[in-house]
């Protein structure tokens, strides 16, 4: 983890910047204006793509804003110039889907992730734009996809973790029938201000309840914990070391305008005096690839990589994390040099002792 890849796994696509939605929580500042990307733009990302696709597995991963907003004819459109060895993922809230939407996920063959954050009363702050609870529309949406036998993943945010929450959350989603879940404690990012720090039994205990919930009945591929269980099976067998990549996978976020954010895609769309509009490149001026290659001279990236470095000489959890995100840092921290965020501790550190917790309560007793 020294240094950022010349080659991503994946590219973030915002279609839009529109939401027909309006979360609370939401770090996106232009949810309520439709600034619709031009096919130009997906054109110019299409030709470093393809060429990555070609040489192994690549993904684009098309996010909002809502990125069904931008209707069918248009996204259809954007996906026109990838081809077919490209794999195209959607992250929606779910409720625009219906029969014709589902058609075009099936003939496209797009990877289908949906947010919600677990039954009804946990969705109060998923609401429309005229404040209005948005929980059927969600649940409409999801029938029609498992009507087509379309398979989903789901993405749930945590916003208060306390007992038997992790519990009741795995249940709802085992029912949902969704194929993956990750869940994400509610971050302090973008526009939504509100801090996320909690007391670390809650957390800690949060996680350990939500592992025991899985291994009960583990249908459902759960993000964070497996992930953790590969870690600690590393560290125990000695692999550790080549659990993390050499490198950081760059995440380029091309915005609708072209404008390419490495590392987060939570930055896109945000200026500051310090740092300007955190963009390395338009792509419709400058190649992908060739973006990529400059990453280290933005000034915001080289300052967030000498924090890796710090937390890599500093913090014991640095080979399960690999450093603190680079949005976290800046939204908590105001820079991008700083070491531990709330976020850390809540989905990193927080994470892996309540795994480790887990297994240390449920270890086999010899006699």
């Amino acid at each position: 983890m020294r240094g950022i890849a010349a080659v991503p796994t994946y590219v973030v696509m915002q279609p839009t910047t529109l939401c027909n939605l309006d979360c609370t929580y939401c770090y996106l500042p232009f949810r309520k204006v439709d600034q619709r990307m031009p096919v130009a733009v997906a054109r110019r990302v299409a030709e470093a793509a393809n060429r990555w696709a070609a040489g192994g597995r690549f993904s684009v991963v098309w996010h909002g804003g809502e990125p069904m907003t931008a209707g069918r004819e248009h996204l259809a459109a954007l996906m026109a110039p990838f081809d077919p060895a490209v794999e195209h993922h959607i992250q929606t809230n779910a409720t625009l889907i219906d029969d014709a939407w589902c058609a075009f996920f099936a003939e496209r063959g797009v990877r289908v992730s949906i947010s919600v954050d677990g039954p009804r009363e946990r969705n109060g702050e998923r609401v429309n734009l005229a404040g209005c609870p948005a929980y059927d529309r969600i649940a409409r949406g999801v029938e029609r996809l498992r009507a087509h036998g379309i398979p989903f993943s789901a993405l749930c945010v945590v916003g208060r973790p306390e007992p038997g929450l992790a519990t009741e959350l795995y249940a709802y989603f085992l029912e949902l029938g969704c194929e993956v879940l990750g869940l994400n404690i509610e971050e302090q990012e973008g526009v939504n201000t509100r801090a996320n720090g909690h007391p670390a039994e809650l957390v800690t205990g949060f996680w350990s309840e939500l592992v025991a919930a899985w291994r009960r009945d583990p249908r459902i591929h759960l993000r964070e914990v497996e992930w953790s269980l590969r870690y600690a099976a590393a560290v125990l067998d000695g692999t550790d070391a080549g659990l993390l990549p050499s490198r950081l996978d760059p995440i380029p976020t091309v915005a609708h305008d072209g404008s390419v954010v490495l590392l987060s895609p939570e930055l896109a769309g945000f200026t500051d005096p310090r740092y300007g509009d955190f963009a390395s490149g338009n792509v419709l001026t400058t190649p992908l690839g060739d973006i990529l290659a400059g990453a280290a001279g933005t000034p915001w990236i080289a300052e967030f990589l000498t924090g890796v470095e710090a937390c890599r000489a500093t913090c014991p959890y640095f080979g399960f994390c690999g450093g603190a995100h680079a949005a976290n840092r800046y939204f908590e921290h105001g820079r991008f040099d700083t070491t531990v965020t709330d976020h850390c501790r809540n989905s990193k550190m927080r994470l892996l002792e309540g795994v480790l917790d887990h297994a240390r309560d449920h270890q086999p007793t010899h006699v």
